[in-house]
């Protein structure tokens, strides 16, 4: 049988967490926590991302996890627990059961990032063009 976009959401859900703003809230005031933005970048530009996270879009995530990348972000440490999110919560799933595949153990998917927003978490705005 073929892989399908709904087996491997299937597969992403049940093996990332899902979470809600308030549970984020409490992850990232513990410490130790990378919050990444998978979105494209177009998206990041108009609404702004989550205060303080990292953006990196879905098709960069590996490059940027693996420490054996040439494109690896220090950021990314297995010791860390990680949360990320998207426009939906289907980008973040399928990132999220990846870095699970490469060693990562504290992943959880936040979901859509208008929740967050719409439920009073801190937002770095886009900038302005020009400024």
């Amino acid at each position: 049988m073929a892989l399908t976009l709904k087996l491997m959401m299937e597969a992403a859900n049940a093996t990332v967490p899902r979470i809600t703003p308030a549970q984020a809230r409490e992850m990232i005031a513990k410490g130790n926590t990378l919050v990444v933005d998978v979105r494209d970048a177009p998206e990041v530009e108009k609404s702004g991302k989550v205060a303080g996270a990292l953006h990196v879009s879905r098709g960069m995530l590996e490059f940027r996890a693996d420490p054996e990348s040439p494109y690896h972000d220090k950021n990314f440490a297995k010791d860390k627990t990680v949360i990320l999110y998207c426009a939906s919560g289907g980008r973040s799933a399928l990132s999220g059961k990846m870095l699970k595949e490469m060693g990562y153990d504290h992943v959880y998917n936040l979901g859509a990032f208008k929740d967050w927003a719409e439920g009073g978490g801190s937002v770095d705005k886009p900038i302005e063009p020009g400024m």
